[in-house]
Formats: structure tokens, sequence, C-alpha cells
């Protein structure tokens, strides 16, 4: 069976690395986040690797809310300069890098999922956000980084087993219960518990708004009153379709990529590449 396509949020696995490696390593981000795509490769054999980056936050979503973001810290230096260094790296391995300067990776994410999956074709997203649950489906896997044995796998089942609601849900569910690490702050006195219950009854956001008076007094307050805002708060959490082609299958390759990371001080992954070479 010929393989999935990987497509990765390289913003969110650099950072990652950034923070979980010792300073002391050259290039901890680059080392970390290769060193996760590879693990990647190994297990699900993809017939092409496509690391996305993007805005830090998407233009319109601060224009509906200027506090979307603003509470993260400015990038460390030592990660802006491996950042800028990136897409050279990541290329020199055969992977397709894409960019978009007023949308965000995770769009990019969700765009190639949806071309994919509509062409008979089967994704792993290789991403630390949650936000991407909203794309799983028979066709496509969110790889959690961060688990005991290494990254994890989830799909439909998983979602619902996390959250308790479908993964189609997942824009209404955090427009209620809101999203502190994106700034989102969700409806007035709704927490996770509430918005899985409101999701449980109603099915949608749009549906417990127009119902609201079936639902207890505070929170039918909280869905009258903020009825407008939840839905701004539900277009924000919801991925924007990017006009994008279809990747062509594109095998990593391990030989230049070993010697861009010679270049860059990274010997043992080199070393690793280069037997990754001779056993293909």
């Amino acid at each position: 069976m010929r393989g999935p396509l990987l497509v990765v949020d390289a913003p969110s696995l650099l950072y990652r690395a950034f923070f979980a490696l010792p300073s002391s390593i050259e290039n901890n981000a680059l080392l970390g986040c290769v060193n996760q795509v590879l693990w990647a490769i190994e297990r699900h054999e993809p017939r092409a690797v496509v690391m996305c980056f993007g805005a830090e936050a998407a233009v319109y979503r601060k224009e509906l809310l200027p506090a979307y973001h603003a509470g993260r810290p400015p990038m460390p230096d030592d990660l802006a300069r491996q950042w800028a260094d990136a897409r050279a790296f990541f290329e020199a391995f055969g992977w397709l890098v894409i960019d978009h300067d007023a949308l965000e990776a995770d769009d990019l994410l969700g765009s190639l999922a949806t071309i994919e999956a509509e062409a008979g074709g089967r994704v792993v997203l290789f991403t630390g956000d949650r936000d991407m649950f909203q794309c799983v489906g028979e066709h496509v896997v969110v790889l959690f980084p961060g688990g005991k044995d290494g990254p994890t796998v989830i799909d439909e089942a998983g979602v619902r087993e996390r959250y308790g609601i479908e993964p189609s849900q997942v824009p209404d569910f955090i427009a209620l219960r809101g999203d502190p690490s994106d700034g989102i702050p969700g409806g007035r006195g709704i927490g996770e518990k509430t918005a899985r219950e409101i999701l449980r009854v109603h099915g949608s956001l749009e549906e417990a708004i127009t119902n609201a008076a079936k639902e207890r007094p505070k929170v039918a307050m909280t869905l009258r009153e903020q009825g407008a805002q939840l839905r701004e708060f539900k277009h924000m959490a919801t991925l924007v379709g990017v006009p994008l082609d279809r990747p062509a299958d594109r095998p990593t390759a391990f030989g230049p990529a070993a010697d861009a990371a010679e270049a860059r001080g990274m010997g043992r992954l080199a070393g690793r590449l280069r037997e990754l070479v001779s056993s293909s």
C-alpha cells in the first residue's frame, strides 16, 4: 500500500525541540525536530514529507481578537538563528517546505489533509497543537509528540476518548471552552466539562445558541449575551482552506541530508543518515 503523506507542523516541533534539548547542543531545535520527523518516517513510511510554516498569528484572527497570541513571548535569539536556517536544512532532506505570510502553519496542515484525503490518500499530521484534532477522520490521523513511548497516533476514537466530542466539533468546543494558549477566552463560566455537555446535547455551537433557553440559567445567559462573540471564536478556531497542489511523491534524500547535518556540527545524525543510505 502506498504510504501516507506526512505533514509536519514545523514551528510546533522546532519550539518543542528547542526547549526540550540542552542549549549546549548546537542547533538543538533543528536536531530535535529532524530526529522526530525521522522517527515518524521509520514508522509510517510516508510517500512524501511536507514541512509547513506560517505567520505567528493569522492576520484575520488578530483583527477579530487583538489579544490572539498576544501573551506569547518573543522568539529566543538562538531559536531565531536556527529558524532562519530551517528551510535550507529541511530541503536538503528532499522534504517539501511551504510557508504562508498571512495564515498559520495549522491552516496549511489542514488544507493538505483535505487535498490528500479527497484524492484518496492517507495523511499523518505531525503536530503538538490540539486544534488540529478537527482534521482527524477516516483517512487522517494526528501524530501527537511527547508520549511515553514516542509520539501518539490520535484517530477519531482517540479524539472522542480525550475530549468526549467528535473531531468536527473541535472548533465549537474551543469557542465554548476557550484556549488560553491562543488567548481565546471562551464563554463566561463555561469550562471543558460544560462545553462537552453542551455539544453532547445540541451537537453544535449554533444549535446551542438557538436553543439557549433549554440550558440552565447561567449557561443560557452566556449563550445569549455572547452569541456573536462565540461565533467569532469558532471562526478563529476553524482552519482556513488554502489552494495548494497535491504534493508529488518525494523520498527522503539521506545522502544530501547527511552532508547538511555534518556541515551543521551534527556528526552523530550524519552517521545515522549515512547508515540509512547504505541500508536503502
